[in-house]
């Protein structure tokens, strides 16, 4: 996952409303949306290594992790950050208690931003840098730096997700179908970013403007999937678009009670 835009505890009757992409090497295999066999956990499923990339579960946790991005680690890690979303949701712990235990032995994973929550309480940290840190009701935007570095990629998604996005959505009689075109428009946006104004994070100057775009594609890398995710006060509201493969332009959609 490399992008994702949310506002916490900001909209009346909406606690998340939550937009992402998933950017990654095409041939890594995966699968779509969908509630895990033998598990709370409903997400999307690494096949390579396990783990999710973004996942909920019917008692109000959720959780999403993006990639630090560190052109000088050559370092291999046993264990898939796909994993952490996993063992978040699995568990009964308060988002803040987790993510302090995940402190103790962050760095046996690669660069990471995460978010963990549930109905009442969100935490972000990452292993770069950034403590656990409960988040005061807001919109947030993280990429693939820390949350305290503001990318020019992260102001776009921040500026058309506040500007754009959140307004319509306080429209009594906006549509379903208006809001889920206005998501994907926000989410394919290909604007690329001046060479002058990309972050420097120690991969080359053409491999940076590639991935200054909100939405990414090239020969064998890219955005994978766009998500559109909300919380209400009675369910999840989940729709993910396939943006590579076969299944190019393909919806799931979930809808899930939560519980009392």
């Amino acid at each position: 996952m490399c992008i994702v835009a949310f506002a916490w505890h900001v909209l009346e009757d909406m606690p998340l409303c939550l937009i992402s992409n998933r950017d990654e090497f095409y041939h890594r295999p995966s699968q779509t949306l969908h509630p895990w066999k033998n598990s709370q956990i409903v997400a999307g499923q690494d096949l390579q290594s396990g783990g999710t990339w973004m996942g909920v579960t019917a008692s109000g946790r959720w959780a999403i992790v993006t990639n630090f991005r560190n052109g000088h680690d050559k370092n291999q890690y046993e264990t898939s950050r796909g994993k952490l979303i996993q063992d978040f949701l699995e568990s009964d712990l308060p988002p803040i208690r987790f993510a302090q235990n995940l402190e103790q032995q962050q760095q046996a994973y690669a660069g990471f931003n995460l978010f963990v929550g549930d109905r009442e309480q969100a935490v972000y940290m990452s292993n770069h840098g950034e403590a656990p840190q409960i988040l005061a009701n807001g919109v947030y935007v993280v990429s693939n730096g820390l949350m305290t570095e503001d990318w020019e990629k992260t102001k776009h998604l921040r500026k058309r997700f506040t500007q754009e996005f959140l307004p319509m959505l306080q429209q009594v009689d906006i549509s379903e179908s208006d809001l889920k075109n206005a998501v994907w428009d926000i989410l394919e946006d290909e604007r690329k970013i001046i060479p002058d104004l990309l972050p420097n994070t120690g991969v080359s100057v053409e491999m940076e403007e590639l991935l200054s775009s909100t939405f990414i594609q090239s020969p064998i890398y890219g955005t994978r999937c766009s998500n559109f995710l909300r919380m209400t006060s009675q369910q999840w509201h989940w729709l993910e678009k396939t943006q590579q493969g076969e299944q190019q332009g393909h919806l799931e959609e979930i809808k899930l009670s939560l519980l009392k």
